[in-house]
């Protein structure tokens, strides 16, 4: 479906304005079948990135300043997902001990066991491209990449 009739608009400013709210509108698309796909995890898109970036970590811990800086959200909260994911007991949280102030997170057992689980789960996420092929997809990547240049 186009995004015309996506969002009941015919008319734009100019291709750029379009091309704006496409990917403004297409960013909450995929977010939304990415949240369905976590759901049956009890995580969230967010939760599952910093997972990601501990296991990459592995085992050497990060810190929160540094998740912050790899998260793909920038305005998401790492503390706060840090303080619920360790609740969930699939990261733990220790104080540096060269540097008081700094906090380290490291990604649990738990936690490593779940990505795994969820990493079972690459093609569905792949399907949600199933429209585009794999050359499509490239060129796009390369797009985009031109785009935040």
């Amino acid at each position: 479906m186009t995004l015309e009739e996506e969002i009941k608009q015919s008319k734009f400013r100019n291709e750029f304005q379009k091309l704006a709210i496409n990917l403004i509108y297409t960013y909450g698309w995929v977010a939304k079948k990415h949240s369905v796909i976590m759901k049956d995890f009890d995580i969230t898109p967010a939760q599952f990135n910093i997972l990601r970036i501990l296991r990459g970590q592995y085992p050497n811990p990060a810190s929160v300043n540094l998740l912050k800086e790899r998260m793909l959200d920038k305005m998401s909260d790492a503390s706060r997902l840090v303080d619920r994911l360790i609740k969930k007991k699939l990261v733990d949280r220790n104080v540096c001990p060269e540097d008081r102030r700094k906090v380290n997170v490291i990604i649990t057992q738990a936690g490593l066991d779940l990505l795994k689980q969820i990493d079972t789960l690459d093609n569905q996420f792949d399907n949600i491209f199933k429209n585009l092929t794999e050359k499509e997809a490239k060129k796009l990547n390369e797009l985009l990449d031109k785009l935040r240049g």
